[in-house]
């Protein structure tokens, strides 16, 4: 059963057939004492890419690739294929005359699929596709299983998040979202270390998993015989070690929130915090805009990003409007004006936005702010000054001790950061937990917890500090135009399938 003719659809033949045939090659190449799972390595002297890059430079010169082949037509005494690696794909001429007909009579065997080794010279063939006249071939690793048909490539969204080697394999485009997400991190951490930050880690493994919103998971440590939480924030620690003297800290890292999974959220993802002694939340807006602005400009090359269609221009300065303001511009509530919890309630009726009994006016201030205003904030938007019920860990505004110096940085509508100026009052920080801790007693399963450690931290004393959490995966979206979390996870968390 013949596998060499690319345009025939596998998906047509037997799947059991085809990997039955395929292990009987291997069999027989083994048999052979040709093994091609006994080879330890093969010397690579350039990508395709690279060759094609080069051409006046490298015609008529020998190169050395390897990767994976992906199509190949057989034609009597020569043939044609094309082998993918990391940069691209590129053509290979296999003639018998050149190769010696052992070596093609093998060649001709090889599957779709499998890894080869192409020893040749770099040419133009009649049509002026650059290509590599090959005079040796090596078969690296034999395929056992069938690729999906190439023609239509691998479409199953579902099967290309749980396949991602697949994915990366059958659909160019994944592959270069993927190389600009570790382009992204990495501009970022040179970008930081640039402006004197050090770079930490922090357990992921905590007793008290506090600093953001939200619900942890759960585990027990057996030699301990402890509960354990996984880390739904990397806040709580790194202001341990601004109070030891370390002034500016980030970290990147996986936290976990135990919480539903939609085109934004994964349960697992991967968070930037920072913090910086001695500057305040004005100091993290002045940060952030000009990393998002060099970040745009190293991966992308413009500081114009186009998502689904809509462009946003990071080139502007991004504008500042307290969440106040914005409530007041798209909703016409003015919460100046709301003085009781009652009136809050009333407005929040009469606009058919819902709360709960535990709600006080600064939720009820933010209901709005979701409910109304996020939507509109598409190009880069400082959102400042929110209530202090929503803000547990953040400095309480001097003139307005009701609203604290905090800002949301909104792209696309979208949370893309998350700022203060950090609380460093060891009692006002006590008064704040136990009113969270009274949140969770009226059902808040989202509420922080006391952490005693942290508040004699701060009993030490942190200085004015200002910090800010950013959504990593949500800004890979945003630079690569993806429509879902998953397509910026390699590995996103999925159901299990049933077996």
């Amino acid at each position: 059963m013949a596998e060499n003719i690319t345009n025939a659809p596998e998906k047509e033949v037997d799947l059991n057939e085809l990997m039955k045939v395929r292990r009987e090659k291997l069999a027989a190449l083994q048999e052979a004492g040709c093994d091609p799972f006994t080879i330890t390595k093969y010397d690579v002297t350039h990508h395709g890419e690279e060759v094609k890059a080069n051409y006046d430079e490298l015609e008529g010169k020998e190169v050395s690739i390897a990767g994976r082949m992906m199509s190949k037509r057989i034609m009597g005494k020569a043939s044609f294929c094309h082998v993918q690696d990391l940069k691209g794909t590129i053509q290979v001429y296999v003639a018998r005359d050149a190769v010696g007909e052992e070596e093609y009579a093998a060649f001709k065997k090889y599957d779709i699929g499998d890894m080869v080794g192409v020893v040749g010279t770099v040419f133009k063939t009649k049509t002026e596709e650059i290509s590599i006249h090959a005079t040796r071939l090596t078969l690296l690793t034999k395929s056992l299983r069938p690729l999906p048909e190439k023609f239509h490539g691998l479409t199953n969204t579902d099967m290309r998040y749980r396949q991602r080697y697949l994915d990366l394999v059958m659909n160019p485009e994944s592959k270069d979202t993927f190389i600009k997400r570790s382009k992204i991190i990495s501009t970022i951490r040179r970008f930081l270390d640039g402006q004197g930050f050090i770079e930490v880690e922090t357990p992921m493994l905590v007793a008290n998993a506090g600093g953001a919103a939200a619900r942890p998971f759960e585990t027990h440590f057996n030699a301990l015989n402890e509960d354990f939480k996984l880390r739904i924030s990397l806040e709580l620690y790194l202001k341990r070690l601004i109070v030891g003297g370390l002034e500016r800290v980030y970290e990147i890292g996986r936290v976990f929130r135990n919480e539903g999974l939609d085109t934004r959220h994964n349960p697992e993802f991967t968070l930037m915090e920072l913090y910086q002694a001695y500057t305040d939340y004005h100091g993290m807006m002045d940060l952030t805009e000009n990393l998002f602005r060099h970040v745009a400009r190293e991966v992308l090359g413009t500081t114009k990003i186009s998502y689904n269609g809509v462009e946003m221009d990071l080139g502007k300065p991004f504008e500042r409007i307290t969440m106040l303001d914005a409530v007041k511009k798209y909703s016409g509530v003015d919460f100046n004006e709301i003085a009781t919890l009652e009136e809050a309630r009333r407005v929040a009726d009469e606009h058919h936005v819902e709360y709960e009994e535990r709600h006080k006016k600064g939720d009820i201030l933010n209901l709005f702010f979701e409910a109304f205003v996020e939507e509109h904030l598409i190009q880069p938007t400082f959102v400042m000054d929110h209530p202090i019920e929503i803000s547990p860990l953040t400095k309480k505004k001097p003139e307005n001790p009701d609203y604290v110096e905090r800002f949301e940085f909104f792209m696309n509508g979208w949370e893309m950061a998350n700022a203060y100026s950090e609380l460093n009052d060891p009692i006002d920080q006590r008064e704040r937990f136990a009113a969270q801790e009274e949140q969770f007693a009226n059902g808040d399963e989202e509420a922080n917890h006391t952490d005693e450690d942290f508040l004699n931290a701060l009993e030490i004393g942190m200085p004015p500090t200002g910090g800010i959490g950013y959504g990593i995966d949500r800004m890979c979206m945003l630079f690569t135009d993806s429509a879902a979390i998953r397509d910026v996870l390699f590995f996103p968390t999925m159901k299990t399938l049933d077996k």
